[in-house]
């Protein structure tokens, strides 16, 4: 896992697993463990980048970081499509950075994409906003299904791995063959870019943690935040306004719930099942070393044996 001739030596934290598993207040114990200034947090949750998106993203209060500085946290507007390519530049400049001045960067959050953006030998495509514009376009006119089968076409196996309703990846995958020529619907394996140590957090009473969490949401004033953040556009937003307890609102807001306790109903369920996928994504990562009672004590150890 060491690749220390191309950066700056020292070692980069992961703290990783579904959400509500507690991966954040471990972040914060085991930096905080290091002693001051020995460890700075970078998020690696893709909700958590866009601003006020505070409560049904479970973004720990600056009050509670415990003055450890938290980094590539309310950075996006909600209008802003999100762009692994851009974070993955930003995140690792920050990695970068730490490592020369003898920190350890911590990063934490269940977003598998972006934890291998920063963490592995990995380059994304870039991206053109007319060609953009002009799929999404013809998304909105024609619909995902007749842009799947144009994919199928060009590029089968990216179209194999893409449901025809989802039309966001579909846009990206034409996207990404009309730039390159091709498209790789699979992503290679895992090979670190740094002295990497990823630890997985997970809890046999997730479920129960979820629906606890939900309702806290609810309490906190979620549908407060939702409101606001829809006078700020978040419906406009392609990303946003798809994000977990967002999008139940939102659809409440339209009619599409009964009630506002229907959409909370909806938001643990989907919570739990978005919970599975990231469970299924990081548990074929081989370097994850798995707590299932995680504990800062047993971070250090672990970091101080790999």
């Amino acid at each position: 896992m060491r690749n220390g001739d191309q950066h700056p030596p020292g070692r980069v934290v992961a703290i990783v697993g579904p959400t509500a598993a507690g991966k954040s207040d471990l972040a914060i114990e085991y930096a905080a463990a290091l002693g001051a200034g020995a460890a700075e947090i970078i998020n690696a949750d893709s909700m958590q980048l866009y601003r006020g998106m505070d409560i049904g993203t479970a973004k720990v209060p600056p009050a509670e970081r415990r003055g450890i500085p938290h980094h590539l946290l309310d950075v996006w507007d909600v209008t802003r499509t999100a762009d692994v390519a851009s974070y993955q530049a930003d995140a690792r400049a920050i990695v970068d950075r730490l490592l020369a001045e003898g920190r350890t960067p911590v990063l934490v959050g269940g977003s598998g994409l972006y934890v291998r953006a920063v963490l592995d030998e990995l380059e994304f495509p870039g991206t053109d906003p007319v060609l953009r514009a002009r799929l999404e376009e013809r998304l909105v006119a024609a619909g995902p299904a007749a842009l799947h089968a144009e994919l199928a076409a060009v590029a089968p196996d990216a179209a194999a791995a893409i449901l025809p309703s989802n039309g966001r990846r579909i846009v990206r995958a034409l996207e990404v063959v009309a730039l390159t020529g091709g498209f790789t619907a699979t992503l290679p394996e895992h090979r670190s870019r740094y002295d990497v140590v990823l630890i997985g957090v997970d809890r046999a009473d997730l479920d129960e943690r979820i629906a606890v969490r939900v309702d806290r949401m609810w309490a906190a004033g979620f549908l407060d935040e939702v409101r606001e953040l829809d006078r700020a556009g978040l419906s406009q937003g392609r990303t946003a306004s798809r994000a977990l307890g967002y999008a139940q609102v939102l659809g409440w807001m339209r009619g599409e719930f009964a009630s506002a306790d229907d959409a909370r109903v909806a938001t643990v369920t989907a919570t739990r099942r978005f919970a599975r996928r990231q469970r299924s994504w990081f548990k074929r990562d081989p370097r994850i070393s798995w707590l299932h009672q995680p504990e800062v004590g047993t971070v250090r150890r672990l970091v101080g044996s790999l």
